[in-house]
Parts: C-alpha cells; structure tokens; sequence
C-alpha cells in the first residue's frame, strides 16, 4: 500500500516509516492522521514485522500540526449551534488522538528517530513511541503553548511519565526549546548521535537485535510496561504473574536453549495476526 506523507519498507523483520515532505518541514496534516492510523492497523496484521522505525527527511523532522491544512476543519467547526460545535470539536480531537495512540498500542516495539525540530505533534509522536534517539542538533518542542493551544494528542498525559514532571511542566507552560543534550540527560533520548547516517544505522542495529528476540515476550513486555506506568506495583505485579501464567512460552525457551546449544541465532514462530471478528477489513 502507498502513502501521500511518508513511505514504508520492511526489510529482516523491521518496518520503517520515514516522513516524506521536506519542503514542508513534515508539518502534519489530517491525511498524516489518517494514514498513520492506517498503516499501524496492518502492521498489526503483519507476522513478519517484528519492530518498527520512525524517522524524516530534510532539515526537521516535524514542524508539527500544519494549521493552515486544518482550517477548513476549524471553519467548519465554527458554524452552528455552540454546544454542538464544541461536542463535534471532542470527537475530533479524539480522533486524532486514536491517532498517535495506535503507535503505543502496536504490539511492536516502535523506535523514533528524530533530528532537527521535533515540534508540537512531533512531541506526542514521539512520546508513544517506545524507544527515542535523536542527533546532536535536533531539538523538542511544546510548540502548542506558543500558539494558543494546549497539546492535546498526548504530549501533556506522556511526557510526565518519561522525564521529571516538574520539567515537563516547564517545557509545556513555556514552549521552551529542550536541546538533545538535555533530552538525553533527563532520558527522554536513549543516545544522541552526531548525525543523521550514524543514527539510523545504529536504530537499525537496535531494531534487528529486538526482530531477534520471541515475537510473544516481546509483546508481553510492552505490554506488561505499559500497563505498569499507568497502575501501581502491586497492579502490575499481579497483571505480569497473570501474562505469565497465560503465554510463557515453554516452546520459545527450548528453541532459545536449542539454538545456544548449536550456535545459531534462535529462529521464534511469528505471532498470528488478530481475527478482527468485529472490525471492519
């Protein structure tokens, strides 16, 4: 399948998105949305696709939400009774939440690979992404604060979790700029590189090394994590011994065994995809 605002390969196990609309710094439009809602939707589907990259092109990874491309959509929201407008606004907005959310729920591990600005949505994409890394000069920003707009795609319910909540509160109530040296000392960023080549080499490498490992404990683990951050110890002390008791794999753990034993890289059975017994194909 082809997309209008990024392209998508899949090689050894390992997707790759990368934004495609440099000439408009990667500004994102309802079509990005939609499309990335999309293509998280087959990537689910896909048994040979055991981890996900994203990056861009040009000399910003995004300049986030392109606001002339929604002004139809605010035109159109302006019309009408009030309440009814603001209900419709709602549903809007949680539509492009569902959005960015699909990338924390892919079971995949999902890696951003960020350089240049990341800016506005650029920040709630990469705060549902599981992994981030990024080059010496990129740079974060809560670009909807200077604008006149709270960030309401996820920026102000993730970042929290990821650095020190009082400076991320700083960052969302000031819009200031967070450098990759400082992203990368608060562990937003798991490395920062010196460039853009270095980088995506070295995510690569990441991301193969993940395709390498049970597709299942994988899954498990992303889940187990996620369910963790938002409920207590004890909460997901008892999901995990229920994960565990449910999906260990005494299969997984013999072919780990097997291929040690033979010096071969373990060879996992890929995960069925979902039926979608309710879900429109």
């Amino acid at each position: 399948m082809s997309y209008s605002t990024f392209s998508l390969t899949v090689e050894d196990q390992v997707a790759h998105l990368v934004l495609c609309r440099p000439e408009k710094l990667n500004s994102l439009t309802l079509a990005f949305f939609q499309e990335l809602y999309t293509v998280c939707h087959e990537l689910g589907r896909q048994r040979d696709v055991r981890a996900l990259i994203i990056s861009s092109t040009g000399k910003h990874f995004t300049a986030g939400l392109d606001l002339m491309a929604l002004g139809a959509l605010a035109a159109d929201l302006s019309d009408g009774e009030r309440s009814r407008a603001a209900y419709t606004l709602r549903s809007c907005v949680r539509e492009l939440q569902d959005s960015i959310s699909a990338v924390e729920k892919l079971r995949i591990p999902v890696i951003i690979a960020t350089h240049g600005g990341c800016i506005g949505g650029g920040v709630d994409l990469a705060t549902a992404c599981d992994l981030r890394y990024c080059t010496h000069d990129a740079f974060f920003c809560v670009q909807e604060t200077n604008v006149g707009l709270v960030a309401d795609l996820g920026t102000l319910q993730r970042l929290p979790k990821l650095i020190p909540d009082g400076i991320a509160r700083e960052l969302c109530l000031t819009g200031r700029r967070l450098s990759a040296e400082r992203a990368l000392a608060l562990g937003l960023v798991s490395a920062v590189f010196p460039d853009q080549e270095t980088m995506l080499k070295e995510v690569k490498q990441t991301a193969k090394e993940i395709a390498g490992k049970s597709p299942l404990v994988v899954a498990g683990i992303k889940d187990v994590l996620n369910f963790g951050r938002d409920h207590g110890v004890q909460q997901g002390l008892d999901y995990v011994a229920v994960w565990q008791a449910g999906m260990l794999s005494a299969q997984d753990i013999m072919e780990q065994a097997a291929a040690k034993g033979s010096g071969r890289a373990p060879a996992y059975q890929d995960l069925p995809p979902p039926k979608d017994l309710v879900r429109l194909k």
